[in-house]
């Protein structure tokens, strides 16, 4: 089923929008991933504040149960409130870069690390997403991944997309041997958040829209957003949101949706 979808424009002026996450206060956190820093938009008076500045190529975060959240980017950090940067993940070798990241219903990150520079015209090189258990200590979960994106915790499975090959690998809560793998319709997978349906939706910028996989793994629901680019998604009980591309007609921006269906905040990081 294709639906017409009722938004709203909240912010916008930006590049390239990641990373939405919803705090208890209803406030929204997002990245500039190209023009860098983590903003925060107020959801009681609208104003935006930038609260870890300059840092660019953050195409994830993650609140920290401390305050501050945690970074992606060149490495993963968690930036304190008072600005402290602490390493909880240096690139190994060969990785140049972390994408999306999502905590885990442990607390504990996933993280997905490319090895090759997305915004330099390279060749795709498979990357990997990477399990984050305590300060620089992880285990590889998932290998040969085309481009690591979306990824999340659903409390009893792991989801993580592949943006290059549009798909998404489903593996059991905390990792194993069975994987369970989806086709998105429009062939690209980026961001991806939980309803409280059982449902995923994936969003698929290209095509200007988001779909919804229903709990037995069959696309249900595709919403298309005229004009917009959507990369990755957050819910906050019964909004959704989006942040999305800038292309020619509009900039990046952080978009509220009416999904028709509500969804939980994304988990905490607490390591």
């Amino acid at each position: 089923m294709s639906d017409a979808v009722k938004f709203e424009i909240v912010v916008d002026g930006y590049q390239l929008v990641e990373g939405p996450r919803v705090d208890a206060d209803g406030n929204v956190w997002f990245t500039e991933v190209l023009g860098g820093g983590v903003h925060r938009w107020s959801a009681s008076t609208g104003e935006v504040e930038t609260v870890v500045p300059k840092r660019r190529g953050v195409g994830g975060l993650a609140l920290h149960a401390d305050g501050g959240v945690v970074v992606s980017g060149r490495d993963i950090t968690h930036v304190a409130p008072d600005g402290t940067n602490r390493l909880l993940f240096a690139p190994p070798e060969g990785v140049t870069g972390f994408n999306d990241i999502s905590a885990t219903s442990e607390g504990t990150i996933l993280a997905g690390g490319l090895r090759f520079m997305p915004f330099g015209n390279d060749e795709v090189v498979p990357g990997a997403f990477w399990h984050i258990t305590e300060p620089e200590t992880a285990t590889l979960v998932l290998d040969d991944v085309g481009w690591p994106n979306g990824v999340g915790d659903d409390g009893s499975t792991w989801r993580f997309c592949d943006y290059h090959r549009g798909t998404v690998t489903i593996m059991d809560n905390g990792g194993g041997a069975d994987h369970r793998v989806l086709a998105t319709p429009s062939g690209e997978a980026d961001g991806l958040a939980f309803d409280d349906d059982g449902g995923m939706w994936v969003a698929q910028p290209r095509s200007h829209s988001l779909v919804r996989f229903a709990p037995n793994g069959d696309v249900d629901r595709t919403m298309e957003i005229p004009g917009h680019q959507p990369a990755s998604l957050a819910f906050g009980g019964d909004a959704m949101y989006a942040t999305t591309i800038a292309s020619e007609s509009t900039s990046g921006a952080l978009l509220r949706i009416d999904a028709g269906v509500t969804g939980p905040r994304h988990l905490t990081a607490t390591i």
